[in-house]
């Protein structure tokens, strides 16, 4: 690939989500944006105007004139439409969560590896200055403490909360804890769709350390915290305000009853982490090495989402 010229790109599905992507695609210099497709012609037509770019009339017609796409059309269509692009040479930006079920996550995988292609799954909060701020300094946390809480949107009802919002927790904890999991419990409720809307897990590591995680689409306020505790520090992630407060303790003083500690607390400026994605799926696809988040992280994740699943199933099928 010349390094110099523009890659070539495209974005699949632009409702809610991917009016961001084109917006992004759109404002990178090292990007040409070819253009959109969405099953919506007027949409598709109407965010193509706005980022003086082109609406495709079918998939297959973007696809066969790009080298990158971004992917973001409903969770049960990421399959079809990502086989599709990898099918076609295309390196695949694939929305959060790689897919419907595992089979075919596990298919996506394959096929990229097979065809030497780049998969990267939207992970977004990987891009957080926060947590990557605290990744950075962080041992082995023993007890990690997470909510994400959000109202209802309407959007992404064809998942559970599981699949629309502790995805992303759950690809955070698994990046911190490089531990296999032992045991899960985990409760879940429908409370205003068909599909769980509040879920609270506890996950046991092998060789100790524990998980509390609570996701809600119901809540009356938006919260996305992470607290992490190791044998002398503690840290906690504010995610959606950029905060970090950092608490060590010091070496013991014999002499004082009360332990001596080391406080910091770090503000980040706003970021923009669906432009740092994205950015770093370009330098991917360009330098032709992995991605941050690969399918095959965003399947462990997954694996790990459907067990709670399967866990809350079993609870629901008991209540009357």
């Amino acid at each position: 690939m010349n390094a110099a010229a523009p890659i070539r790109t495209g974005v699949i599905g632009v409702g809610h989500l991917g009016r961001f992507h084109v917006e992004k695609h759109a404002a990178l210099p090292q990007v040409e944006l070819v253009g959109v497709f969405d099953l919506d012609g007027d949409r598709a037509r109407e965010v193509a105007a706005r980022h003086g770019t082109r609406a495709w009339a079918s998939m297959d017609e973007l696809l066969a004139a790009v080298e990158a796409v971004s992917i973001a059309v409903p969770t049960v269509d990421h399959f079809a439409v990502a086989s599709r692009a990898l099918e076609a040479g295309v390196h695949v930006l694939l929305e959060k969560p790689i897919a419907a079920t595992i089979e075919e996550g596990q298919q996506l995988v394959s096929l990229a590896v097979d065809r030497g292609l780049i998969l990267q799954i939207g992970h977004l909060e990987r891009f957080n200055p926060v947590f990557m701020a605290a990744s950075e300094k962080l041992g082995q946390p023993w007890f990690i403490e997470v909510h994400r809480l959000s109202p209802f949107t309407f959007r992404s009802t064809d998942v559970d909360v599981i699949l629309d919002l502790m995805i992303h927790d759950l690809d955070l904890v698994l990046s911190l804890v490089q531990s296999p999991i032992e045991e899960i419990f985990a409760v879940g409720v429908p409370v205003l769709s068909q599909q769980v809307d509040i879920a609270n897990v506890r996950i046991h590591f092998a060789g100790g350390p524990v998980c509390n995680l609570t996701a809600s689409r119901v809540s009356l306020q938006k919260e996305r915290k992470i607290r992490l505790f190791l044998p002398d520090a503690y840290f906690s992630l504010d995610l959606a305000n950029f905060s970090l407060v950092r608490c060590e303790r010091r070496e013991f003083d014999y002499s004082s009853p009360i332990p001596q500690l080391d406080y910091q607390q770090e503000k980040f400026p706003e970021a923009d982490s669906l432009m740092n994605e994205i950015e770093s799926f370009v330098t991917a696809v360009r330098e032709g090495r992995p991605p941050v988040i690969s399918g095959a992280d965003a399947l462990v994740a997954m694996e790990a989402a459907f067990q709670i699943k399967a866990k809350i199933d079993q609870l629901l099928t008991r209540l009357p």
